[in-house]
């Protein structure tokens, strides 16, 4: 039997074009497809962390090639191998929307706390006139750039994400990255290369004694 034609069309294209238009619907898309998983704009900003920590690892490997301290050196490749792996963790995490594989690890820096306080003079800073001017100073103060830039953008990324497991491991992560920008400032501070300058003590007692605590209301703390 023919099909009923309704205004020109054929009731039996019409129901063809009725299932196609519910299959792009996106409330029949499979339940178990990874993008269920995730907002669109935790997409953008899972894709601007994990860019960045790609382009941190390469920045790193050109760096190695121009570092002269086998400290400095050994640094940076305890940080490239923790980041790599921290790196697979978040891709996992991204692509599934479930607990990677490895999890979050942690980062155990190998400087001591010491900080070396003061101002001593030097020569003014310049850019390099030629890349034969590369030092190992300009070298981790790069380093400490890509680190700091990343726990900032990893902070802020992690408030951003609807996935819990994302979200979680996202951070999960910022700690690690204050760590590796932690350790790469007691370096350059050791070597005078990061100096920290202080208030008088009379300044610094001042504004130590700026503020004071307050009970809090319901509580039976002091």
């Amino acid at each position: 039997m023919d099909k009923i034609n309704i205004g020109g069309i054929r009731m039996e294209n019409m129901n063809n074009m009725n299932q196609q238009g519910n299959q792009q619907q996106p409330g029949n898309m499979p339940q178990n497809q990874p993008m269920q998983n995730h907002g669109g704009h935790e997409l953008f900003d899972a894709h601007e962390v994990i860019a960045g920590i790609i382009s941190m690892l390469d920045q790193y490997q050109m760096y190695d090639q121009h570092i002269q301290d086998p400290e400095l050196k050994e640094i940076l490749q305890r940080q490239s191998t923790f980041v790599t792996q921290a790196y697979n963790t978040i891709v996992q995490a991204f692509q599934t929307g479930q607990d990677p594989q490895v999890p979050t690890q942690q980062y155990e820096m190998e400087q001591n706390n010491n900080t070396v306080y003061g101002i001593k003079p030097g020569q003014p800073k310049k850019p390099n006139a030629s890349i034969n001017e590369l030092s190992d100073q300009g070298l981790s103060a790069y380093m400490l750039g890509q680190t700091k830039s990343l726990t900032s953008l990893l902070a802020m990324t992690a408030v951003e994400m609807t996935n819990p497991v994302l979200r979680r491991v996202i951070a999960d992560t910022v700690p690690n990255f204050i760590e590796l920008s932690y350790e790469i400032f007691l370096y350059q501070n050791k070597h005078g290369y990061y100096q920290v300058p202080q208030l008088s003590q009379q300044d610094m007692n001042q504004m130590l004694n700026s503020y004071t605590t307050v009970p809090q209301q319901g509580t039976n703390l002091q």
